[in-house]
């Protein structure tokens, strides 16, 4: 090819560069993307970088080079050329790349893992046009303790500034320099400013004495944000939030364990509003189209056909590494006198678990809310506390009663409410039943108290092997183990379950190191096994909640059906 003709195909090649520059312009417009190259003294100035070092001659990827010192408004991101003024430079360039000499290297500035260009635009331009995945350059690195890849945006260097300010302001440089407080949105960092500024004011109060905003700060990362970052990890929530970050997620969940408390009127744990955020905004959840066909099905499904949870869902949800099982405690109250025997049998739950009562009346509309009626409840309920020395925390709330404590169970360890409205003998009766209802829906654990409390020392476990009562063996373990109390484990045989059936609880006590008495029953009946507790001196049961589906449950009934109707002890309900 001759010099004429190398030198128009160099033109050619200009003119379409430039086509395709305008046409990344437009595109960038109508998306909300750029196409603009960084500059660099920008850049340099938002992440603090000082300090140089020459790092000689290097073959750089050409999609690191992102920026420009002195040219940034001259090439687009992929260096196509913005102006027509360049074009003599660079069909030179292009002509001159086709000769055996060659180009000489381009010149360099490398912050993080991106470079920017202080002399070679149009090389690394052509070189770009060409297919070219390398450049050769002199190198010379400003040292930033910010790191930046080659997609940063214009954002990501507002955030990576915040950062900088952040980790400097407050001393997390120093005293955690390891610390990866990273979010994915400008404006967090002042969020976090905020948390610390709050958590040194309840440390100087705590400690009668000025506290240091670096002293807050270390103190804050340490004994609040890590314990929450602990959290997010052990629950997987990342995976729930792709392109996020944990001090992302830490915000989002304290923004919402706030919103949950004011809606709720009770304390929420951090690791509960993590795993109700993750369940509701999640992308396990779907999409929106998906929620919202979740919803309308929800409205549109009666209550007494809606699908049980799944067996052993209250155990994942509970809070990571809590050694008390039945710490949050909710107490139905109605304001008949027969509700308070909920809140008697509950308080001496709560003085073994070291726990908190939470009591919960529910009424028919706001109206009711702060009625003579539910403020007298609300007084008995605080000086019951106050008597027996417990924390308590107690809420009104508005909808049907059965759904409503479920609901609210979400937020507690377990349901205890009195057996005032027992399932009945007919499969219309039982479809009546609000309390069948409860032990239909609620995630929790359900303590159904009759007309009179118990001491809870002595539990019959009515075993038969199936994922609900794998859950109920679970809770007979702990409160046996815990609370020192006396086990009997009742196996019902039925549909082939024999021996085998008793072996298996047998053996998950033993290595708990729990001791248990051990019975084998051939009477798949209600009423047989409170004969057994009572003549086994049993003062409460332990049962798996029926796993059937709720029309055929209400039309056969179950076993939990048939105790619920005649019981005079307690009973516990796992699910």
């Amino acid at each position: 090819m001759g010099e004429m003709e190398s030198y128009s195909s160099a033109i050619s090649d200009f003119r379409r560069a430039r086509g395709r520059a305008a046409l990344q312009s437009i595109m960038a417009k109508l998306t909300g993307g750029q196409s603009e190259l960084l500059s660099f003294e920008d850049v340099r100035r938002k992440v603090r970088a000082a300090g140089v070092v020459s790092r000689g001659i290097r073959e750089v990827p050409l999609d690191a080079i992102v920026g420009s010192v002195g040219r940034y408004q001259d090439f687009t991101r992929t260096f196509l050329p913005r102006h027509d003024s360049d074009q003599d430079r660079w069909v030179q360039v292009k002509v001159a790349s086709a000769g055996l000499a060659g180009l000489p290297p381009v010149e360099l500035y490398q912050i993080g893992d991106v470079y920017f260009v202080s002399d070679g635009h149009h090389r690394i331009s052509v070189a770009r046009q060409q297919g070219q995945a390398d450049i050769q350059a002199y190198v010379t690195e400003v040292r930033s303790k910010v790191p930046l890849t080659a997609d940063t945006s214009p954002d990501d260097l507002i955030v990576k500034a915040e950062q900088v300010e952040f980790l400097a302001q407050s001393g997390l440089e120093v005293s955690y320099p390891d610390a990866d407080l990273s979010v994915t949105c400008p404006g967090r960092y002042q969020e976090l400013f905020e948390h610390i500024a709050v958590h040194r004011h309840y440390m100087g109060l705590e400690q009668q004495r000025e506290i240091s905003y670096e002293e807050a700060a270390a103190h804050w990362y340490e004994n609040v944000c890590l314990p929450v970052f602990r959290i997010i990890n052990d629950q997987g929530i990342l995976y729930d939030f792709p392109g996020r970050t944990e001090t992302d997620l830490y915000l989002w969940i304290g923004k919402h364990r706030a919103d949950l408390e004011e809606v709720l009127g009770w304390d929420i744990p951090f690791s509960t509003a993590a795993a109700d955020l993750a369940d509701s905004e999640g992308k396990a959840r779907g999409s929106i189209l998906v929620r919202l066909g979740q919803r309308v099905l929800n409205v549109m499904t009666p209550d007494e056909l809606e699908a049980a949870p799944e067996a052993g869902q209250w155990r994942r949800e509970r809070e990571t590494g809590q050694d008390r099982l039945f710490y949050d405690i909710l107490v139905g109250l109605s304001g008949q006198e027969s509700s308070w025997l909920a809140l008697e049998q509950a308080i001496p739950i709560a003085k073994r678990e070291g726990g908190r009562l939470k009591g919960l009346l529910v009424v028919a509309d706001d109206s009711l809310s702060e009625s003579d009626e539910a403020n007298a409840v609300r007084d008995r309920f605080y000086w019951r506390c106050g008597e027996v020395s417990l924390d308590g925390r107690f809420a009104t709330d508005v909808g049907p009663v059965a759904r409503t404590l479920c609901r609210r169970a979400r937020w507690s360890d377990i349901l205890v409410v009195n057996l005032a409205h027992r399932p009945g003998d007919s499969s219309r009766s039982r479809w009546a039943s609000g309390f069948r209802m409860i032990l239909q829906r609620c995630s929790r654990p359900v303590l159904a108290v009759p007309d009179k409390t118990s001491g809870l020392e002595r539990f019959l476990l009515a075993y038969d092997g199936s994922p609900q009562a794998q859950e109920a063996l679970y809770v007979a373990t702990y409160l046996s183990g815990q609370w020192q109390s006396d086990l009997v484990v009742m196996t019902i045989t039925e549909d082939g379950v024999d021996e085998r059936t008793q072996a298996l609880a047998r053996t998950y006590l033993e290595e708990r190191s729990v001791s248990a008495t051990f019975i084998l029953d051939s009477e798949l009946d209600g009423r047989a096994i409170l004969s057994r507790a009572e003549e086994l001196k049993c003062d409460s049961l332990i049962l798996g909640g029926s796993g059937r589906n709720p029309v055929v449950g209400v039309v056969s009934g179950s076993i939990v059906d048939d105790i619920l109707a005649a019981t005079t002890l307690p009973v516990l309900v796992c699910r």
